[in-house]
């Protein structure tokens, strides 16, 4: 009997703590359990974010040079410039932006060593290229070097994370984060300059000197490069897929620069103006040739202006600067199959490439009412007027934050 009134009591016991849970469940609404959740989601994200800062660190440096000048009076120091890089391979291989490096008479590095100590390194300018902005550096290091994982742009979409890090105004390994603000942004050039430029567009802060430094994803991936920004504007930086310098690394290694394969013609992309400029039907797809090079490998194949461009070795072609970059990436001595359209009926040509020349005309544009063959200058866009590389020189100064006078236009 004793033993059924104690479990009579345990029973009711359970029963009282079972009902007491149900009433804590349902006091607690689907919007708060949302809110748990997404708390919950947040702090393993800045987790995340802190994670990858810290073992990125190690493989990210700073880069100082030296710009010896006929115009530096006597006494006054030469032009010292800063910038950042990265490194990518253990024996002493580093990416960095071309501009960083451009002109310099002499380029050192410094790394931070595993007990938190600077190292300062000279490095060589193995090469560079200018039309993406890509310089490979190296150094010489007394042991294997720590490195960064190169990914792929195609690893972020808009709005997801990425940590940025440099040597922003000569403050070493300053993080900063933010979400991909665009993918693919092609309608802007830096300081006019005529490139390979498809930017991944970022709204974490680039400063004077960040220009170099790897953007990383939240899997401490290399996903792109900072390299430009906005100097009218706040948020508004830019930086080179990660996928345009494994293309070019390379050929910087075997041959100093990138030799581009080039087959002779101008493009652009179908639109309503460009089709009736050249008596084109307007629901076309494709690009356009608009100029071909006299004697160049296009005309020697049987390109004619007019034709329209629907696919280069079966994969589809939509954008001119999609085409143009795939034809340089190719490589020189290689063939390439084009599928285009001309007068409505379909032609296949196939392309050998060649080297691109040192002096090329520059691309034929076409503007609203302007007829085939006349070179018009196009609207210029207003982003591509504020937009320009991260400056990094200090003018005359060794170290230290440069002032306003020193010409680092910052955003």
């Amino acid at each position: 009997m004793g033993w059924t009134q104690v479990g009579g009591v345990i029973r009711v016991a359970v029963l009282a703590c079972a009902l007491g849970a149900a009433g804590s469940a349902a006091a607690r609404t689907p919007d708060k359990l949302w809110l748990e959740a997404r708390n919950r989601a947040v702090s393993r994200q800045h987790s995340n974010i802190s994670d990858v800062a810290r073992k990125a660190m190690p493989a990210v440096v700073s880069i100082t040079t030296r710009q010896d000048s006929a115009d530096v009076a006597p006494g006054e120091e030469p032009q010292r410039g800063i910038g950042s890089g990265f490194i990518i391979h253990p024996d002493g291989y580093i990416l960095t932006s071309a501009h960083v490096v451009d002109g310099a008479s002499e380029v050192s590095i410094s790394i931070r060593s595993a007990n938190g100590y600077v190292e300062e390194f000279p490095a060589t300018v193995v090469g560079e290229d200018e039309r993406t902005d890509c310089a490979l550096l190296k150094v010489d290091a007394p042991r294997k070097l720590p490195v960064l994982k190169l990914a792929s742009a195609s690893h972020v979409g808009i709005a997801d994370w990425v940590v940025v890090i440099g040597n922003p105004f000569g403050l070493a390994h300053s993080v900063t984060v933010g979400v991909v603000s665009y993918l693919g942004r092609t309608d802007v050039t830096p300081n006019g300059r005529d490139g390979d430029f498809d930017y991944v567009q970022i709204d974490a802060s680039i400063n004077p000197g960040n220009s170099g430094g790897p953007v990383l994803d939240l899997h401490g991936d290399v996903v792109a490069v900072a390299n430009a920004v906005n100097v009218s504007g706040q948020g508004i930086g830019f930086a080179i897929p990660i996928d345009i310098a494994k293309t070019v690394i390379p050929q910087l290694k075997t041959h100093g620069r990138m030799r581009r394969g080039w087959m002779g013609i101008s493009v652009q992309d179908f639109s309503p103006e460009v089709a009736q400029a050249f008596n084109l039907n307007p629901r076309g797809r494709g690009v356009v040739v608009t100029d071909v090079v006299d004697d160049g490998p296009a005309d020697r194949a049987g390109l004619r202006t007019g034709d329209i461009i629907l696919n280069m070795d079966r994969l589809s072609v939509e954008r001119a600067h999609t085409l143009r970059w795939q034809v340089a990436a190719r490589g020189v001595g290689q063939h390439i199959r084009l599928n285009l359209r001309r007068l409505g009926r379909p032609m296949t040509v196939k392309v050998k490439l060649e080297d691109l020349p040192l002096v090329e005309a520059p691309p034929a544009t076409l503007a609203s009412g302007s007829t085939p063959g006349e070179h018009a200058a196009g609207a210029r866009s207003v982003l591509e007027e504020l937009l320009s590389p991260v400056p990094r020189t200090q003018s005359g100064r060794s170290g230290g934050i440069p002032k306003a006078e020193d010409g680092l236009a910052a955003p």
